[in-house]
């Protein structure tokens, strides 16, 4: 099967292309460095062309959040123009869990995505994500503001970017569900306790402070869990046993 994923240098698309072609299929690694400009439409005729799967795993790479909404908003109406333009028989788009009831940030540009896909007339299937350890890791990691971290009352069930690659790679050979399917980790905590465990495993002296009035991606939060309630779709590496292996090979 010939399968072009959009976002396939970053973090998701370079383990995912890696994995699909470990399992026999054509892929094509599709991004500005080789090409490929969903902004400008410019390289998608030809990453598409004979694709019977297209996988967007872009990120806008923008902190604004007016910069977020136009990524997206432009760089799916380009890649749905072009995968009908070229008979695409399914469109995988990962997005994040929390899409369809934040209102702010990263989620509400999610959000404008999704409502493109669903309203393109291309077979879909959209794969909402609770947040990857590994941008939990970074967070923890790079930020803090002195001996104090401030951080936003959220309370997640995040999940390991293998994971989310593997719920990605079955959905790739499934029929398109034309709706939604969510993949979560398997333990719910507040980010201010991951935020302890980093900090621990480095022995870093930084104080948690959860601030409500402290942004998560750009949104607000007042008791919204990014949690997925189905435990069939609930993947299998917990953060612990992430984190020690993270640590390991930093």
């Amino acid at each position: 099967m010939k399968i072009t994923i959009i976002g396939g240098t970053g973090l998701i698309g370079r383990r995912l292309a890696a994995r699909l072609r470990d399992a026999g299929h054509d892929v094509i690694a599709a991004a500005r460095s080789t090409g490929v400009n969903t902004m400008s439409g410019e390289g998608l005729a030809e990453a598409l062309a004979g694709a019977e799967v297209v996988v967007d795993a872009s990120n806008s790479g923008y902190g604004d959040v007016a910069d977020m909404r136009r990524f997206f908003a432009a760089s799916s109406e380009n890649l749905l123009a072009a995968a009908r333009a070229a008979s695409v028989g399914h469109v995988v788009a990962l997005s994040a869990v929390g899409a369809d009831r934040l209102k702010g940030g990263y989620f509400q540009a999610k959000r404008g995505q999704e409502e493109r896909i669903a309203g393109a007339a291309v077979p879909f299937t959209i794969l909402r994500s609770t947040p990857f350890f590994e941008f939990v890791y970074k967070i923890v990691d790079a930020g803090g503001d002195g001996d104090r971290m401030r951080l936003a009352p959220v309370t997640m069930q995040p999940v390991a970017a293998d994971d989310v690659v593997d719920a990605l790679a079955a959905l790739v050979t499934e029929e398109p569900a034309n709706g939604i399917v969510e993949v979560a980790g398997p333990d719910i905590f507040g980010l201010a306790d991951l935020a302890l465990q980093v900090l621990t495993a480095h022995e870093d002296p930084r104080w948690i402070t959860i601030d409500p009035d402290a942004l998560y991606f750009g949104a607000r939060f007042d008791g919204e869990p990014l949690v997925c309630d189905d435990r069939r779709r609930r993947a299998p590496t917990r953060f612990e046993d992430w984190l020690r292996d993270w640590i390991a090979f930093a």
